[in-house]
């Protein structure tokens, strides 16, 4: 097992995908290059036309909080309102609180834990679920009802004084309208036909739940904080570009960046198709584009959904970042109980 912030991974190279796919060109990277190639979007001399068009290339708008929104896509606007309390159940060591609210695209359907006996306001953590195509599932995995123990980290950080806060995503469990089948091709295209992305409203939810769960008498607003596995792995690289007020985020086995995507052992999922977002950006414009935040990527050496970790890292030290810890440890697409120790000591320290 072995830590690493950015700096310590200069001479790592994980291994290469196969070739068969175009190399860069003079004015755009590649969606599916090698995966050890730093992110770059090469272009000529200032003022000096493109030789392949004749044109005066474009440069791409850094991301920020406003930049990403408008390459995001439009949003309703929104509030959390007609709160519904579906009811409570005593676990050891918290209180879990089934709730529901209006948001733009239905009614969310979360889960809190609140721990037992809290002296003062807690930190407040989001507990984004994963995918593994159990479009039946999601907050009820992460506080433990159903699904795979490895992935209760909501319901394990409330027992260690953390308050916690896990919806289900749009297509997942309470918010899947067909059965549990694969909706999210679906609502994706049902929005990007109308100029919009699925990611979007996906982001805002979790700010309206970040709402909710700030307005609990046992949180402490100021003390924001994301996990998740997976695909909740990757929102939580997503997450604190969109709300600045997430100050700590662990992403577990979900770094792989875009342009390692397009290998067919890999491919996109719905959730995160912005149309024309890899030919300017990456995964690393994501990261940078949240200084306020300090994060923990956890990555598997055998796992197609870490791949590229270690560029992230080499690309986020040139850039000259240090809010990212870049973690690289063997094995696969899984959350064990030391790299959940792990990250929840980060967050007690992040969020200290």
């Amino acid at each position: 097992m072995r830590g690493m912030r950015a700096s310590a991974l200069a001479a790592q190279r994980l291994d290469e995908p196969a070739d068969g796919v175009p190399r860069p060109s003079d004015t755009e990277r590649s969606l599916a290059g090698r995966r050890s190639q730093p992110i770059r979007v090469r272009a000529t001399a200032p003022g000096r036309a493109c030789p392949t068009s004749g044109r005066i290339p474009r440069m791409p708008e850094p991301l920020g909080a406003e930049s990403l929104r408008r390459v995001l896509g439009p949003t309703t606007a929104a509030a959390v309102g007609d709160i519904e309390t579906v009811g409570e159940r005593q676990c050891e060591g918290y209180l879990l609180r089934h709730v529901a609210y209006r948001v733009p695209s239905g009614r969310a359907s979360v889960f809190v834990c609140i721990p037992d006996g809290l002296a003062r306001p807690a930190p407040l953590v989001f507990c984004h679920h994963q995918h593994a195509s159990r479009f039946d599932l999601g907050k009820s995995e992460v506080v433990g009802l159903r699904g795979n123990a490895d992935q209760r980290y909501a319901a394990e950080l409330a027992q260690r004084g953390f308050v916690t806060i896990a919806p289900d995503a749009i297509g997942f469990e309470d918010r899947n309208w067909d059965g549990g089948a694969n909706i999210g091709w679906f609502e994706l295209s049902s929005r990007l036909v109308r100029g919009r992305t699925l990611l979007a409203d996906l982001l805002q939810e979790v700010s309206l739940a970040i709402d909710y769960g700030a307005s609990l008498p046992e949180v402490d607003a100021a003390r924001v904080g994301f996990i998740g596995h997976s695909y909740g792995g990757r929102m939580a690289i997503w997450a604190p570009a969109w709300d600045q007020r997430i100050r700590a985020s662990v992403s577990n086995c979900g770094c792989i960046p875009y342009r390692d995507s397009a290998a067919r052992d890999a491919g996109f999922q719905a959730d995160f198709v912005i149309p024309g977002f890899a030919r300017d950006y990456d995964i690393e414009d994501v990261l940078s584009a949240a200084p306020q935040c300090r994060y923990l990527l956890i990555a598997g050496d055998q796992d197609v959904w870490s791949r590229g970790a270690a560029d992230i890292a080499r690309e986020l030290e040139h850039r000259g970042h240090d809010h990212a810890t870049v973690r690289i440890r063997p094995g696969g697409h899984e959350f064990p109980f030391e790299d959940r120790e792990l990250a929840y000591g980060f967050l007690e320290s992040a969020l200290a």
